[in-house]
C-alpha cells in the first residue's frame, strides 16, 4: 500500500476495508480479517489494526462476535425511489 503522509495510517486502512465492503469483496456476514491478519497485510501495528476494526464497528459497517471475530454488518436498504401503490 502506498501511504499518504498527510492521512493517518489507520484511516487509510479503514478506507481500504470500507471499499472492500462496498465492492462486495466482503459481503454481509463475512468474517473480516482479525487484528493480526490486518496488521500483517497492511504492515501496521496491532494497536492500529485494532483501531481500524473498532472504527468499522462504530460506523455500523461491522459487528463483533466475542471470541469469534468481526463480521460485515447487513447495511440497511436505501430508500425506494419509486412511488408506492
Amino acid at each position: 500500500m502506498q501511504w499518504k503522509p498527510d492521512i493517518p495510517r489507520w484511516r487509510q486502512v479503514y478506507v481500504a476495508l470500507e471499499q472492500r465492503i462496498a465492492d462486495g469483496t466482503y459481503a454481509p456476514g463475512d468474517r473480516l480479517p482479525g487484528i493480526l491478519e490486518t496488521a500483517a497485510e497492511f504492515g501496521i501495528g496491532e494497536v492500529t489494526a485494532r483501531r481500524v476494526l473498532r472504527e468499522l464497528r462504530a460506523a455500523g459497517l461491522a459487528y463483533m462476535e466475542p471470541g469469534i471475530g468481526t463480521f460485515v454488518a447487513r447495511l440497511p436498504e436505501p430508500p425506494s425511489s419509486g412511488h408506492g401503490a
